[in-house]
């Protein structure tokens, strides 16, 4: 298992390898525990332990080629565990007799309204992942009003950083809702029990639906067309918030725009060594090591130098002689496995005597690691056009992420800055950029065909198959970068195929790939691209 590198979303196994973050971990997750100890009056039931905030702002940008003045709204919504009831019951009592409270969860969210425009306007809740994420990537790199610069594929400069208007905010077609996970950012959990309540796969999908539809309420959005925009373990919620949103609330979606999509965690290549017998993970982020290869001019000669080109015959060899070669195990014969590790030379750069040392099985840390050779060098995880001396050169795998020491200061400074000055929010308050919350994780999940949470690895597929059969309107929209090696492309391509769907459901997903990694919208064209395919999606999806 590798340790989590330092910066945002993350992606990981039912038996956790590790995540791909954000920056450095500042705090616990729990509100001090000072602020549950007053009972309410008459003493039979605990006090509420946090009050809703909001403070309102007004701000304009030039989005998608056009003027948008905006009222920003950054505040608290409480939510609750799904068998919480607002009329508690036979509370139990501490040793002096006093009610416990309850879990609840205070979420911070920063929300822009284009001024006027009214509840027909459509509505996009985005958040990253982690699990542990705030939303601070999402907001300051891709679609908020404002975004910190950094550089392409190098580390990013020490302060002052250089922040601007957006001009690629989705703000033209949508108005936007930036929401962190319970605990992270400004969201706080306390009350009993407050961990097992929150943190899982199944629990965080619920706080999540319990937010939207307080914030629908709130802000009188039950008629907007409605977006999820998930960005890496994000894409995992938004699969499971889909169904419990069409399911459970009765609320439909417009709309699912999956960013670096990770749906089923058996098929990931972080530590699949720990998993022999299941192959899928090495065949899937092949086509990511070829790119990064291509990219880093690792290739041999003989190698496609197209990368269209050689995307395309790598898939086909991983899906076809590769697949065969590893399914055949040790049966394999002595000059298949000559061929086959010649062939993956070809198209990663490795050697061939390592290549067969690994039983022509690398997992995506040693790739990472062994990619530039004797250099000294690691491979970016979270974007893989980036590189960084090697922390500890005889290690085995990879030990950070370079993207992730590259720019995860300036996103987090950029923000911290902004939301105290511009949004006037949390002054005297800590904002959590990440909690180291991959271990503790409950990744037992219950699809919605179980009876019970599966033990197994987390696989949300059957929830988005099951929202998209509950309601035939809903579109889907992958985008995936080919440099991204937390979760590749190939990877989501190979889950959207094998949803449990009928056949007249598929024209409902569409894909885009960009020439950028995890965080696809750190680099500028990609971002551009990123902006104008979101938003046609969004004008499409949200008519009649």
């Amino acid at each position: 298992m590798r340790n989590p590198p330092a910066l945002l979303l993350l992606v990981l196994f039912a038996a956790p390898p590790r995540p791909a973050g954000a920056a450095a971990v500042q705090g616990p997750a729990e509100a001090p525990s000072v602020a549950a100890k007053t009972a309410c009056p008459g003493g039979e039931a605990p006090c509420p332990i946090f009050k809703p905030e909001e403070v309102e702002s007004r701000g304009s940008v030039v989005a998608g080629g056009r003027s948008v003045s905006y009222d920003a709204h950054a505040g608290t919504l409480i939510v609750h565990p799904k068998d919480w009831d607002d009329v508690p019951q036979n509370a139990r009592k501490d040793e002096k007799g006093k009610p416990k409270p309850s879990p609840e969860a205070s979420m911070f969210y920063v929300a822009y309204f284009e001024r006027g425009a009214g509840p027909a306007r459509p509505l996009t809740f985005l958040f990253n992942g982690g699990p542990g994420s705030s939303s601070v990537w999402l907001h300051m790199g891709a679609f908020g009003p404002r975004r910190v610069v950094t550089a392409d594929d190098t580390h990013t400069p020490a302060a002052p950083y250089h922040v601007v208007d957006n001009a690629e905010s989705l703000l033209d077609v949508s108005d936007l809702v930036f929401v962190d996970a319970p605990g992270t950012g400004f969201s706080r959990v306390a009350g009993r029990g407050r961990r097992k309540a929150f943190f899982g796969v199944d629990q965080d999908a619920n706080a999540f639906a319990d937010f939207i539809v307080q914030f629908l309420s709130k802000y009188g959005r039950w008629n907007s067309p409605k977006y999820l925009f998930g960005e890496s373990y994000g894409t995992t919620r938004s699969a499971v918030l889909a169904r419990v949103l069409e399911d459970e609330r009765m609320v439909d979606v417009n709309g699912v725009i999956l960013l670096s999509q990770i749906l089923n965690y058996a098929d990931n290549p972080d530590g699949p060594e720990d998993n022999p017998g299941i192959e899928l993970p090495y065949q899937l982020a092949l086509p990511t090591y070829a790119a990064t290869a291509w990219y880093h001019k690792k290739l041999p000669p003989e190698a496609p130098q197209d990368l269209t080109a050689l995307l395309a015959e790598v898939e086909r060899f991983a899906m076809g002689d590769y697949a065969r070669a590893l399914e055949a195990g040790a049966d394999l014969p002595a000059k298949d496995r000559q061929e086959i590790a010649a062939k993956l030379h070809r198209y990663t750069g490795l050697p061939v005597d390592y290549i067969l040392k690994a039983n022509l099985r690398v997992s995506g840390g040693e790739f990472e690691k062994n990619l530039e050779g004797p250099s000294g060098a690691t491979t970016g995880r979270l974007d893989s056009r980036f590189t960084g001396p090697d922390l500890d050169p005889l290690s085995k795998e990879a030990e950070y992420d370079p993207q992730a020491a590259a720019i995860g200061s300036a996103y987090v400074s950029a923000f911290n800055d902004y939301v105290r000055r511009v949004l006037k929010f949390g002054r005297d308050k800590l904002y959590k950029p990440e909690l180291p919350l991959w271990e503790s994780w409950d990744y037992l999940h219950q699809p919605p065909s179980a009876h019970k949470p599966l033990s197994q690895a987390a696989n949300v597929m059957p929830d988005l198959a099951a929202a998209m059969k509950y309601n035939p309107g809903l579109k889907v929209m992958l985008n995936a970068g080919y440099f991204d090696l937390a979760t590749p492309f190939f990877q989501g391509v190979y889950e959207m195929g094998h949803l449990p769907i009928p056949e007249k459901l598929r024209s409902n997903i569409e894909f885009k790939f960009y020439r950028s990694g995890h965080m696809v919208y750190a680099h500028a064209s990609s971002l551009e691209a990123l902006h104008d395919n979101v938003a046609d999606f969004i004008r499409r999806t949200a008519k009649p």
